[in-house]
């Protein structure tokens, strides 16, 4: 017998399962390039609610994070030198962008963003994919242009739930080393993460239930070998191989989006 309780919102061991497949993708994937846990684990909103999904696919992300940091610490910057080449002005940022993305959610069409957002992020991912190696796009890095990317980050995360997409991007576009890069996508991607659950916590107490306690308990045993083994096979990825998967990811993750937003709008009749 696969599992001897009942599991809430009718779910079955069959779903159970595909869920646990979910969250080791997401995991394994994330444990790789640094990135995209919650980008992956969005398609367990066909196996839970909203209202469980998003602070269990937060906390999953944050364990996720932990587990990845410890694992790499030696590409890690220690805290001393967060500012101001390192995470300390994006994270900065983020904090400050937050707010607005979520103050977004409500006053405009997040539906019609999310597609267009969706399309770019397609777009950019396969042409990063194909151009040319040697082309290079020569960014200073400020204290302003980290917190400005930092911000852009924490808006899109408002309402897209993928904070870390305009730092993927920004190392991206700088051809920044896989060390340098995930030494600030991250620290950045976990600060958003503890930030967001601090908000949650506070306004939406209610979002930590009994069932989220269930199955954070039941997914993170899933998560953590899946993590572990992303990071090893990121230890052996050269720079360019490194590069290339994490804009195999965006596009993936730009898919995702494109589908949810386009979801939704299809439920609510209208991109809006």
């Amino acid at each position: 017998m696969l599992l001897n309780f009942d599991l809430p919102f009718g779910m079955s061991p069959v779903s159970f399962v595909a869920l646990e497949l979910i969250m080791a993708s997401s995991g394994l994937m994330s444990g790789l390039s640094g990135f995209g846990f919650s980008a992956i684990g969005a398609i367990s909103l066909a196996f839970l609610q909203p209202a469980l999904a998003v602070p269990l696919l937060m906390s999953l992300s944050t364990m996720n994070q932990l587990l990845s940091i410890k694992q790499l610490k030696a590409d890690m910057k220690p805290l001393s030198q967060w500012w101001p080449a390192g995470p300390g002005g994006y994270i900065l940022g983020g904090m400050a962008g937050a707010p607005i993305g979520l103050w977004l959610l409500h006053v405009l069409p997040v539906n019609a963003l999310m597609v267009v957002f969706g399309i770019f992020l397609m777009a950019y991912g396969t042409y990063s994919l194909f151009k040319p190696a040697n082309l290079v796009l020569r960014l200073s890095n400020s204290k302003f242009s980290s917190f400005a990317v930092g911000g852009l980050g924490g808006i899109l995360g408002g309402f897209t739930a993928f904070p870390g997409a305009a730092v993927v991007i920004w190392s991206g576009l700088r051809n920044m080393p896989k060390a340098e890069s995930r030494a600030i996508v991250q620290p950045y991607i976990l600060a958003m993460q503890i930030f967001s659950l601090l908000l949650l916590a506070i306004f939406k107490p209610e979002s930590f239930s009994k069932e989220f306690a269930m199955f954070f308990l039941l997914l993170l045993p899933i998560v953590l070998p899946s993590t572990l083994a992303g990071t090893i096979m990121y230890k052996k990825l050269s720079d360019f191989n490194f590069r290339r998967i994490a804009f195999l990811l965006l596009t993936s993750s730009g898919l995702g989006i494109f589908i949810k937003g386009s979801h939704a709008a299809m439920l609510t009749g209208a991109l809006v």
